[in-house]
């Protein structure tokens, strides 16, 4: 895994020195999801498709910036990567990231074996996760290794995704009751920041739930959901569509999305109490 934790590094150096000198200009493709695509995208997607296939033991990727996988004739590994999550809100010059998840025999959700997430923000940062949780920072000169992200069993930080109007009455009792029990609000509008808060505070609650315009959820499986999910557990928390357990979920096609829920154990204990 060393391979893959300097090929993270070496294509986010690249990243945080773009993301300084590129204008945040929309372009008139859009990606498989439907989204409008900036121009910076399109770049950090290039920087970390070269990285990756360079190493031999990639056998294929693939972005929720591309509609198909690419393939090599050798490798053992897949890797599935959002390459600059929460780039709409790069304008407000708020943190954002980019977000691996590398997998063995092909992309489904049993086969994820490690994780990685970027957030490129006042610092450079990387979290790498497979049979340990390790945490980077990066001075400018070297990646400095970090005391390892642990979360506690709860925490106050509540960070929920999604437009309030197309929210479903359960989750909104559900978001209530962390507020009433004195959660602060923190959400961004970019996965890779507002998870990587909750990990650094030690606990809180994620969620971006089925919503009525998006009721299978907007957030990627490979790219996002699964890799976090692989992230949080490792870290002691738990991560859930509400019911099931995310790793759990199967996958129909490379750009399948689903409602997620990110935690501590006790804020995921709730979640299952009043979604079941």
């Amino acid at each position: 895994m060393e391979d893959f934790i300097l090929a993270f590094q070496s294509s986010a150096q690249k990243i945080q020195n773009l993301l300084k000198v590129s204008h945040t200009d929309y372009l008139s493709t859009t990606n498989s999801s439907g989204d409008n695509q900036l121009g910076i995208d399109v770049k950090a997607d290039k920087i970390i498709e070269e990285e990756l296939l360079s190493l031999n033991s990639v056998r294929g990727l693939c972005s929720e910036e591309k509609n198909e996988v690419i393939y090599k004739d050798y490798g053992s590994y897949f890797i599935a990567y959002d390459p600059l999550d929460g780039s709409s809100i790069i304008s407000s010059n708020l943190s954002v990231g980019s977000i691996f998840g590398i997998y063995k025999e092909g992309f489904e959700s049993k086969n994820i074996i490690a994780a990685a997430y970027v957030v490129y923000g006042p610092r450079l940062e990387l979290v790498f996760a497979n049979d340990v949780l390790s945490y980077f920072i990066y001075d400018g000169k070297s990646w400095k290794k970090q005391p390892p992200l642990k979360l506690n069993e709860s925490g106050k930080i509540n960070a929920p995704g999604g437009t309030q109007k197309n929210w479903s009455s359960k989750h909104k009792t559900l978001i209530d009751s962390f507020f009433q029990k004195g959660y602060r609000l923190r959400y961004s509008g970019g996965m890779v920041p507002d998870l990587h808060q909750i990990l650094i505070k030690k606990g809180g609650l994620f969620s971006y739930p089925a919503t009525s315009d998006a009721p299978n959820g907007k957030l990627r499986k490979l790219f996002e959901v699964f890799p976090f999910a692989f992230i949080y557990e490792k870290a002691g928390g738990g991560a859930i569509d509400g019911k099931n357990r995310l790793l759990e979920l199967p996958i129909n096609g490379i750009h399948d999305t689903s409602p997620c829920f990110f935690g501590s154990i006790e804020e995921i204990n709730e979640v299952r109490r009043i979604y079941e």
